[in-house]
């Protein structure tokens, strides 16, 4: 494995590097992320401006990531591990699949459990949306819509706004929020529209050219 290639990619949907594990919570957070998507690897030892820093006790991260990945996860997660030097600095690479078993939960300070989702770099909170885009998407990947009068007005707003959140969504088809987001739902797993999140709302865009 060439870690230092590895590195120049930088962060992002499938990568994540963690100087060293600090909280049980924070990597469950990290791990459910990664199964809930399309798998991933975390480097530990690595900072996150791609500097290798090295692990100082292999033992010891190990023994935090099973226990989180066994304790701090729902379903529990399996992730597999390999030792690489790089420099002389031990870098521990952690390798999560893609779960066929999601959604997984992470539990956080307050004795909570929530689904998160890797986009981009980031393992942010599930919305609704997608907690029902990742309990549907393993058995309707690729499943064909018949496209009704509400998918048309949507793609005639993207193709004028470029995007759309579930509220407007709502309000120019005069749908309920829960007929929406299951429109919404739809289109995403048959991947004609993607979802987008940022600090302030979570909208969505077409995929179609």
């Amino acid at each position: 494995m060439n870690i230092k290639r590895l590195i120049f990619q930088g962060e992002g949907t499938t990568l994540d590097f963690k100087k060293t594990i600090t909280s049980n919570e924070k990597i469950a957070k990290s791990l459910v992320a990664f199964a809930n998507n399309k798998g991933g690897q975390l480097l530990i030892g690595v900072a996150d401006d791609g500097t290798i820093k090295g692990v100082k006790s292999e033992d010891e991260e190990r023994y935090m990531i099973t226990k989180s990945a066994h304790q701090f996860c729902k379903p529990a997660i399996e992730p597999e591990f390999e030792e690489v030097y790089v420099d002389d600095k031990l870098v521990l690479v952690v390798k999560i699949a893609p779960s066929d078993t999601k959604p997984h939960y992470a539990l956080d300070e307050n004795k909570k459990w929530w689904v998160y989702y890797r986009v981009k770099d980031k393992s942010i909170l599930a919305s609704k949306i997608i907690v029902d885009v990742i309990k549907r998407g393993n058995s309707e990947q690729g499943q064909l819509i018949a496209y009704s009068e509400l998918e048309q007005k949507l793609f005639e707003y993207l193709g004028q706004e470029g995007r759309i959140t579930l509220k407007q969504f709502s309000k120019i088809t005069r749908a309920s929020y829960k007929k929406a987001q299951k429109i919404l739902v739809n289109l995403i797993i048959s991947g004609v529209i993607q979802p987008h999140t940022n600090e302030k709302e979570e909208f969505f865009t077409s995929t179609l050219k």
